[in-house]
């Protein structure tokens, strides 16, 4: 209830803003729906930021990220190698995208394009070129956090 709100308002301001990272969930060509313990914590307003590397696949899958940060600006796609969301969506999605959370500029690429695939020393160029502190790759199937060449 209200006081539930407030808890979790203050909790939510002094951790910071959440963000949900995801990719390759190719809804609805390989897999019907989200897994159910996963669709409990997908609650509007709760995140601040989508970032997805791809693979969307449905402008309904897009719109439903778009719900869950209140609409706006704060969903950060970028193409994967089977969206079918950049000839239906009116906005277009890039390859790679660079934004900037809180002191930290993140850079977002599907992965595919990433050769030899998952390649350390192949991210670590193309985190360099991008300039970021972070990139975030989709592709892989594994999720994970690696410091390599003096970023993530």
């Amino acid at each position: 209830s209200q006081k539930i709100r407030q808890i979790e308002s203050t909790m939510a301001s002094n951790f910071g803003e959440l963000v949900l990272l995801l990719g390759d969930h190719h809804l609805p060509s390989r897999t019907t729906s989200i897994p159910e313990q996963f669709q409990r914590m997908l609650v509007p307003h709760k995140m601040q930021h989508v970032i997805c590397t791809g693979n969307i696949e449905s402008p309904q899958e897009y719109e439903r990220l778009r719900e869950l940060v209140g609409g706006g600006s704060n969903v950060h796609c970028v193409a994967g190698e089977y969206d079918f969301v950049q000839q239906q969506q009116h906005q277009q999605l890039d390859d790679k995208k660079v934004i900037q959370l809180g002191q930290f500029r993140i850079g977002i690429i599907g992965g595919h394009q990433v050769v030899p695939w998952g390649d350390l020393s192949a991210l670590a160029m193309i985190r360099r070129k991008m300039n970021v502190d972070v990139l975030v790759c989709g592709w892989r199937r594994k999720e994970g956090v690696v410091e390599h060449d003096g970023g993530y």
